[in-house]
């Protein structure tokens, strides 16, 4: 047996393999860091500015997954796997993944839905089913809302395309709606003065389309009176708890009763 042979044979390999995983770990760690700069650089870059928030999310998320994919790949053949093995390989494990994965491919073709169609956009506060929140980020398969009380929701994106989407931002103007109940001994014509007063008298009240006050229901116990007022979408929570605060603050100067609730009991002696 030819030791020498043998020592300069695994020499030979030990070298050709160890320059190999050398260049692997090296494309690794530079490929990693190339791809967090370029993710970065597609989410935050000012250059970029002209191309929607959403789709520059979308495409951060998009452009990392498929990066990491090549990367891989790349790294394999540096270490000798053959291409078409390789590529043979990864068609196998794409059919089983998809196959376990149907949920995810199913959220992935609902955010190209959602970029396509645009129900809504990166800083939309929308509705979509039990859950409510500003859009915080459009990604591959899931969206994410933050809420008013600052906790955030994630919501596959195949739920949102199968879902009714109240989108609260899409218009510039919205109207509150609220309504007011009065005893039936208070004056109608007075209530509705009032009422009309105050609506109209609203700073971020519009004047186009104008206030709408009428008497919409005669109660069990009380008369409804129904109030809509019209304001620019972002004024919406102003208005309204502002109109509620000086509807009591004036029917308590004018003293018009605001009814409630309660029960007579008559006691009968025998």
């Amino acid at each position: 047996m030819d030791w020498n042979k043998i020592w300069e044979t695994l020499l030979e390999f030990a070298t050709s393999w160890g320059i190999k995983l050398l260049a692997a770990i090296i494309l690794l760690i530079v490929g990693i860091k190339l791809i967090k700069a370029l993710t970065k650089w597609i989410l935050k870059s000012p250059k970029l500015d002209k191309i929607d928030q959403s789709l520059r999310s979308f495409l951060g998320s998009f452009s990392k997954i498929a990066l990491y994919i090549v990367l891989v790949i790349t790294i394999a053949m540096i270490l000798g796997v053959p291409a078409t093995s390789f590529i043979t390989i990864l068609a196998s494990c794409g059919v089983a993944i998809g196959l376990a994965l149907q949920g995810s491919l199913s959220n992935f073709a609902g955010g190209i839905m959602i970029l396509l169609f645009k129900p809504f956009k990166v800083g939309d506060y929308i509705e979509a089913g039990s859950d409510s929140g500003t859009v915080e980020e459009i990604s591959v398969v899931y969206t994410v809302l933050l809420t008013p009380d600052n906790k955030r929701v994630t919501i596959p994106n195949g739920t949102l395309t199968n879902s009714v989407i109240k989108n609260y931002s899409a218009e510039k103007i919205r109207r509150v709606d609220l309504t007011f109940t009065t005893s039936y001994d208070a004056d109608i014509t007075k209530v509705k003065n009032i009422l009309t007063d105050i609506a109209q008298s609203h700073p971020m009240a519009l004047k186009d389309p104008e206030p709408f006050v009428r008497l919409s229901q005669h109660g069990d116990s009380a008369l409804t009176y129904t109030v809509r007022i019209w304001c620019d979408n972002e004024n919406y929570w102003d208005v309204y708890f502002d109109i509620i605060e000086k509807v009591k603050e004036a029917f308590d100067t004018n003293k018009i009763e605001i009814p409630y609730p309660q029960m007579d009991v008559h006691v009968k002696n025998n």
